[in-house]
Parts: C-alpha cells; structure tokens; sequence
C-alpha cells in the first residue's frame, strides 16, 4: 500500500518541490494551502496530488483539511511566512501573524495528524530554519519561530514515541527556492552567500526534499528527535571566515 503523505504550503516553492519528489516516489501526495490558485495549479499540472485550501493557524480549517485528504502516514510542516526588518521595528502585528502562522500553525498540524496517526506507524517532520541555530539580523519574528519549531520537535518526540509516531525536522541552510528564491535575484547577495558556504554553492529544493525522503524512509527510520541539518556546512563555518595568520 502507497504511504500518504501531506505537505502544508505544498501549493508553490519548496513544499511543491517536496510533493513532487513524494510523488516521484510514489507516495499519494496531498497538500494544505492558502492560495486557492496555486493549489488549482499544482493539481492541474499534478493529476496525483489533491489540494485543501486552508489556514494552518485555524483549527477548523485544518481538521476539515484532514477530513478530506485522509489520515496521512506523514506530515511535512512546511507552510511558513517571514516579515523582514529589526525586530524592534517590528509591528506586534508582524509578530503576532509570524507566530500564528509558523509556530502556532505547526503545532495545529502537528497535533490533528498525531491525534489521527494513533494506532499506525506516523512521522511528523518540521521545517525549521539555520535560523533555530544562529538568528540572523533582520528576519523579525522568524528566528524566535524557528527555535520553537525546534524544540517543539524535541518534545513530540519524546511525548509521541509509545504511540509509534517519529518526529524530526530539517533545517535548511541559504536555499534558492520558496520565500528566499527573490533574496538570490540580486547577484551580489548571491556571490556572497554562495561563497560563505563551504561547499560554495547555494542548496536547492531538491536537497530539501531528498534529506525528507530519507528521514521518512526505512534507512532513517531509527532517526528521532533529531534536526537535520542541511546548509552546506555553513552554521559551522565561523572560524572559516575569519582571517588566519
């Protein structure tokens, strides 16, 4: 039987290069969206994938989403926004949309599938951030959300584990798709963050979904609590920075 899985933010960016990976791997692929439009698109472009139009930060919303696309196997906590600038520049409103959308909502998710999950083998898997390692100036809210998502990782592993249900996350690096694809337009911002990383290049989507695959398949499937990784070594560079006699 083909595992189900279901990517909240599946409609575009990263969340959609997830789905088509799943889809490559013959999972039965169902997304959760904001953007009716674009989760028309990836069904019309997609003729396995089923879309739900949803605000993950409801809980009504997100358990009619469940009741139509079924009680998947596992979850990819994708859907997140950032509001750029200062933090204390930030309006509590920015805050406030940043933490109902990332943190808020993973959790909505996170609890609905754990709740259905119960009595089968599950995996939930959180899209965190480099940012839940080391915060980077500017992203406003994102970071604070990013280290919750982690440590909220942490608990539902130990809270889920006797009901057979894993729960990890992954933390990409400088990726050039989804909410940071117009950050590397500017060709400078690119050469510099490239460059910054020690295998010098810029992930992809695809190295995101392919480290998801992995965790979720049974050669990860010893893998809990953990967070992945997967930046090109860059949150460990520091000291190859700084210049050296």
């Amino acid at each position: 039987m083909r595992k189900k899985i279901i990517i909240t933010g599946g409609a575009s960016g990263l969340g959609l290069e997830i789905a088509k990976t799943a889809l490559d791997r013959g999972y039965e692929v169902g997304i959760i969206d904001t953007d009716e439009a674009a989760v028309k698109l990836a069904e019309d472009q997609n003729k396995s994938l089923r879309g739900y139009v949803a605000n993950i930060a409801k809980e009504n919303e997100v358990k009619n989403a469940f009741d139509q696309l079924g009680t998947p196997n596992t979850v990819i906590n994708n859907a997140g926004i950032v509001r750029f600038g200062p933090l204390i520049e930030q309006s509590v409103e920015d805050f406030i949309s940043t933490v109902n959308v990332n943190l808020i909502g993973t959790y909505i998710v996170s609890r609905e599938a754990a709740l259905r999950m119960e009595g089968q083998e599950g995996h939930i898997i959180n899209i965190s951030s480099i940012n839940s390692i080391t915060p980077g100036p500017g992203a406003g809210a994102y970071p604070s959300t990013k280290a919750g998502i982690k440590q909220m990782t942490r608990q539902l592993a130990i809270e889920l584990s006797g009901k057979n249900i894993r729960v990890n996350s992954v933390a990409p690096g400088f990726i050039d798709a989804g909410m940071s694809a117009p950050i590397y337009e500017d060709e400078k911002v690119r050469k510099a963050r490239s460059g910054a990383v020690p295998l010098k290049r810029l992930g992809t989507g695809k190295d995101i979904a392919e480290a998801i695959m992995f965790l979720d398949s049974e050669q990860g499937s010893y893998v809990n609590g953990h967070e992945f990784v997967v930046d090109g070594g860059v949150v460990h560079s520091l000291l190859n920075q700084l210049p050296r006699d």
